[in-house]
């Protein structure tokens, strides 16, 4: 359930695009986006840093076609995104202690630094891949192919690459002791939606 609510708004754009057009697609993105935003706030009263910068993207990206009227705007949205998430992810590197994977994950599972650094490169990456990815199908395809593509082509990456990741580092969890599990689950007394689940949702 919780993956059909991270693509919310993805599935309503597509939806919204096969029975109008475009930028009716978009409007609904918009609103779909700021109404999962207000339901995660009214059951957790805290919304993640990513949602905002989501938000905040297909507010600006989504506004300017419906402003100009052209989708040349929605089309860059998902590159712009899936890139300030890679710069992110490369910056915070610059500063002592903050691979930005570990933090949201270490809480749940140990590894070895050089195992942290690599899952954090992979995911930097894996966005600015994924960036690209999104211009090659805008920009030489139709627009019908490159909406398909945004709902089931980078769903579909998305989750073979974190099954690759899981893959990675599932030596390392083979090596804990249910002791070591049991003191994880411990120390985190609420499901939370921190980890990489965060970097899954569709713009």
């Amino acid at each position: 359930m919780k993956f059909l609510f991270d693509l919310f708004p993805v599935i309503l754009f597509f939806a919204a695009f096969k029975a109008f057009d475009i930028f009716v697609a978009t409007a609904v993105a918009i609103a779909a986006t700021l109404l999962q935003i207000c339901w995660i706030w009214l059951r957790h009263r805290q919304v993640e840093k990513m949602m905002w910068i989501n938000l905040t993207v297909i507010i600006l990206f989504g506004g300017a076609t419906l402003i100009f009227q052209d989708e040349l705007f929605i089309k860059w949205k998902p590159s712009v995104l899936y890139w300030l998430f890679a710069g992110i992810l490369w910056g915070a590197l610059f500063f002592p202690g903050k691979n930005l994977i570990r933090v949201m994950l270490e809480k749940q599972i140990t590894l070895p630094d050089s195992a942290w650094q690599k899952l954090n490169l992979s995911w930097i990456v894996f966005f600015a891949f994924m960036g690209c990815v999104n211009l090659y199908i805008a920009f030489n395809f139709s627009i019908d192919i490159w909406v398909n593509f945004k709902l089931f082509g980078s769903t579909g990456l998305m989750l073979v690459f974190v099954i690759s990741q899981l893959l990675t580092i599932r030596k390392y969890l083979d090596t804990m002791t249910p002791a070591t599990v049991d003191s994880r689950i411990a120390e985190t007394p609420t499901l939370r939606r921190d980890g990489i689940d965060d970097y899954t949702r569709k713009d």
